[in-house]
């Protein structure tokens, strides 16, 4: 048994001897030695390569650790800025937004100065087949009232039929219950015009039998029979549909307000 200990401790000894001759031939020219070295000299390097490897990469990892942190740092600050580059785009645009509807309202304040008008624009619609209606932003408190004439940029839009305090109903010329009495520009023939929500179009009816209606003609309000004042654009004549009895004859007007896309109106007020 004592020679088996003595043995293995024999061998240890050995094995560090040899690890040590291995590693010191390693850093000397061993190539010009001999044969012998070069061989040991192919079997050692790759054992020092992977060390080195090994301990350049666990100083690599620490390095690489470090540069998340960073990065990871970097990331949450670009995140922040990125949100308030977003904060201010839709501050930006609201803006804008409020800048267009400043600028719809100069215009039409300017071009109808002979009313005294009160701008609004429009918070909810209501468009069905058997009504078109919409919800101002304005009321009482604004001086608004029933039967108020509602004009848009390019013409005629509606009345008002009932307020709030803060908000006004409001009647488009294109509601089949609506009705306008016209003028034709071209002859000055009147008409009764209705709307038809099918097509966001009006129908012109009770046309004289005499009356010479012609297409692409301008049609204004007549300020005969109802509360529409005297001049305002209504539309201009798309169709003209000739009956067997020319009593009935009547015309598609298409209005100058494209009410798709209407946005902000005025009240006329006096």
């Amino acid at each position: 048994m004592y020679n088996n200990k003595k043995g293995g401790a024999i061998g240890i000894i050995i094995t560090i001897v040899i690890l040590v001759l291995l590693v010191v031939l390693s850093n000397t020219e061993l190539s010009s030695v001999s044969y012998l070295g070069n061989a040991i000299n192919a079997i050692v390097m790759p054992i020092q390569n992977g060390y080195t490897y090994l301990k350049n990469g666990i100083a690599g990892n620490t390095s690489f650790f470090t540069n998340i942190e960073q990065l990871s740092d970097e990331n949450e600050k670009l995140k922040q800025e990125n949100s308030e580059l977003e904060q201010q785009l839709r501050e930006l645009e609201i803006i804008k937004a409020q800048n267009a509807t400043l600028k719809e309202y100069l215009e039409l304040t300017e071009k109808y100065t002979s009313y005294t008008t009160i701008p609004a624009y429009i918070i909810n619609k209501d468009t069905s087949n058997y009504s078109a209606t919409f919800i101002i932003n304005v009321g009482t408190e604004d001086g608004i009232a029933e039967n108020m004439i509602v004009i848009a940029d390019k013409g005629l839009v509606g009345h008002v039929i009932s307020v709030t305090k803060n908000t006004a109903k409001v009647q488009t010329i294109i509601d089949p219950s609506s009705a306008i009495s016209i003028t034709f520009g071209s002859t000055g023939d009147t008409a009764i015009c209705k709307g038809t929500l099918e097509t966001n179009n009006l129908r012109a009816t009770y046309i004289s039998t005499s009356a010479e209606i012609l297409e692409n003609d301008t049609v204004c309000t007549s300020g005969m029979g109802g509360i529409y004042p005297k001049g305002i654009m209504v539309g201009t004549v798309s169709k003209i549909e000739n009956t067997k009895n020319i009593t009935d004859r009547y015309a598609t007007i298409t209005p100058a307000v494209d009410f798709n896309k209407l946005e902000t109106v005025l009240v006329i007020v006096n």
